[in-house]
């Protein structure tokens, strides 16, 4: 099994978190959720040209994308097929860093997996080739390193009224509103949700609230038992109620079954079959 990580250095170290890359990974179990986490994500299944995810409400329904797919920021859990980790690559931007390599505005990729080829054009199924030749996942990095730092000047940086916000929300997201926000700012509060919508794929508001969960989700990572009410307090809900209707809202799970329910990853959660939805 290969796992490897590799984080580029200025100016991408602006807009990206990291590349990623694993091959040669078998899971037990077919499907898994995953989680939402605010962010966008270039994804290149280099073991076939294609990528498929189920309906979260109907996991027996499947969607299939081209090999090359972004993952737009969601506001809930998307199923994932394991099969596809077997050998793939990736690029996890940082919140907002995705906008400068795609056309469209980031809101316009939310809740949804967009072919590369409709953005891209013939570079994405290039991209992909040169992928499968490169002999190591080192080379693999530099190759998608190159490729983004060709296109970086094509469009715009991102703006500062969105930068200097995500700072603080990413810092605490529940001790910040959108009055006081753009108060220090400077910009009307509609400007300013414009601009952080287009720029990062959701709203200020929708935003906090899944760093929020994320918040509870790392809080619990290595935890076997749980003070959901102590974690609910300390990551900013202000009733228990709340807490549990956004937990489930963003990952059809309530927080017991969640944490029996959870993987060795981070915000991939296997699906057994006493987890799957309901059918009508």
């Amino acid at each position: 099994m290969i796992a490897r990580h590799y984080r580029p250095a200025a100016p991408l170290s602006g807009f990206v978190d990291l590349f990623w890359y694993y091959s040669g990974f078998v899971r037990p179990h077919a499907k898994e959720r995953l989680l939402p986490t605010g962010t966008i994500e270039l994804v290149i299944n280099l073991r076939e040209d294609e990528v498929r995810t189920y309906d979260p409400d109907r996991t027996d329904i499947c969607h299939r994308f081209p090999g090359s797919v972004v993952v737009g920021a969601h506001s809930r859990f998307f199923v994932l097929d394991t099969s596809e980790q077997n050998d793939v690559i990736g690029i996890h931007f940082k919140p907002g860093g995705a906008f400068p390599f795609l056309a469209p505005p980031a809101d316009a990729f939310r809740d949804a997996h967009v072919g590369l080829d409709a953005i891209w054009g013939a570079g994405a199924a290039e991209l992909r080739e040169r992928l499968l030749e490169a002999p190591t996942p080192e080379a693999k990095f530099a190759l998608l390193e190159s490729t983004l730092l060709s296109r970086i000047s094509h469009y715009p940086e991102q703006h500062a009224a969105v930068a200097h916000a995500l700072q603080c929300l990413d810092r605490a997201p529940h001790l910040h509103t959108i009055s006081a926000l753009t108060e220090r700012i400077g910009i009307s509060p509609k400007r300013f949700i414009q601009l952080f919508t287009q720029q990062v794929g959701l709203t200020p508001k929708l935003y906090c609230r899944v760093q929020r969960f994320q918040r509870v989700l790392q809080a619990v990572q290595q935890s076997r038992r749980v003070d959901w009410a102590d974690i609910a307090a300390a990551c900013g809900y202000y009733d228990q109620a709340h807490f549990i209707r956004d937990f489930q809202a963003f990952s059809g799970l309530n927080p017991s079954t969640y944490l029996c329910a959870r993987g060795e990853y981070l915000n991939h959660v296997p699906m057994q079959a006493n987890h799957l939805p309901m059918r009508d």
